[in-house]
């Protein structure tokens, strides 16, 4: 029996968690054509040997125009799928952690270049560059070119692309998926009023601006396996005066559990430049408790969650339901085993490292089948 919430297990659906440690989908913009490679074996490869209970694969994009750079993997062709098994094989010959995929489209937000050059859209007209699609001719940034506003026909595209990527998922034996609805990115830019001006069917009021997100949900849930977990990412609040916030965010997260959505991993922000985030340790915390206040489903709470003690607190006061981490198991990619050792909870960890642990904790470990 575990000691703490955070090692305490929990099922979803078919998939079985160890404890309540997710490692968040983090963008590498180092795929070419959409295709995985090497590097991604290794950083997968490396979080699939953390102790997490689960590890989701970035923002994996369902068309390539729906990438947010040039680096950014796909799922959406034979040539991106196969790509993609290669790592997975290598992955699973040595790790039984379970693993996810977050499927996303840019919109407004996709050819730009990668952040450690900038992070700037780069022009249709440029090489590494597209047209970008968005609900309205609204761009992120003044300076930027129009995003094209998307069609009837386009909807469909987008939706029907979802969910042959979803298909692509299931086939390549992934254990979930968790739909990107957040970060100002092409579901978060229908959902908020800022960015979505449209008068049709797909904007206005919540329920038209819900629209869309929620078929696009219906559509990955009919596409995958019934007893996987299909997931949403949301931004709760998009940190501006008129925008997102959590009561719609209520609103949609109930609308997303009423069509079976497993679980809801609450993010903020990144729909605007001119957003006021209040940062700090736990500080997009209170919005996933808000949230599980008003559903049944399982809440993700992330950002900035890096100590073992405020990760506990999160989830032994009700706040959530399971703790995100990102670019703190970058840093510390072992962040599991060392909050394992923290409350004197065991960890599973393969053959080969099991005499890396130090005296002080000696039942640290168990082997891996």
């Amino acid at each position: 029996m575990a000691r703490t919430k955070l090692f305490s297990p929990l099922t979803l659906g078919s998939l079985e968690l160890q404890n309540r440690i997710v490692v968040a989908p983090m963008c590498q913009y180092s795929a070419v054509d959409g295709e995985m490679n090497d590097w991604h074996l290794m950083h997968l490869g490396n979080l699939a040997l953390s102790g997490a209970a689960v590890v989701t694969i970035e923002a994996t994009a369902v068309s390539p125009e729906g990438r947010i750079s040039y680096g950014d993997v796909g799922l959406y062709s034979d040539d991106a799928q196969r790509a993609m098994d290669r790592v997975l094989s290598g992955i699973r010959r040595w790790s039984e952690t379970p693993i996810a995929i977050q499927l996303g489209h840019a919109g407004r937000k996709a050819s730009s270049e990668v952040p450690w050059k900038g992070g700037e859209q780069i022009a249709e007209d440029q090489e590494g560059g597209w047209q970008t699609v968005a609900p309205s001719p609204v761009p992120l940034r003044a300076q930027y070119a129009l995003p094209r506003e998307l069609d009837r026909s386009d909807l469909l595209g987008i939706r029907a692309a979802f969910g042959d990527s979803a298909k692509r998922a299931a086939a390549l034996g992934l254990d979930a998926i968790q739909i990107h609805g957040a970060h100002g990115y092409l579901l978060h830019q229908f959902l908020s009023p800022l960015s979505n001006h449209r008068s049709d069917a797909y904007g206005g009021s919540l329920e038209n601006r819900m629209r869309f997100p929620l078929e696009v949900f219906e559509t990955v849930r009919e596409a995958f396996p019934a007893n996987r977990p299909v997931t949403m990412r949301i931004s709760a609040t998009d940190w501006a005066a008129g925008g997102w916030d959590v009561e719609q965010s209520i609103a949609f997260s109930k609308a997303l559990e009423a069509r079976g959505c497993s679980a809801i991993h609450v993010s903020t922000g990144g729909l605007v430049d001119h957003q006021q985030i209040a940062i700090g340790p736990s500080y997009q915390v209170p919005f996933a408790r808000a949230i599980k206040s008003e559903i049944d489903i399982p809440v993700v709470a992330v950002g900035l969650i890096t100590e073992f003690e405020q990760a506990e607190a999160i989830l032994s006061t009700g706040d959530a339901d399971l703790i995100a981490l990102a670019r703190a198991i970058l840093y510390d990619p072992r962040w599991p085993w060392h909050a394992a050792a923290h409350f004197g909870e065991k960890i599973r960890a393969p053959g080969q490292y099991l005499r890396s642990q130090p005296r002080q904790y000696r039942d640290l470990f168990e082997p891996v089948a």
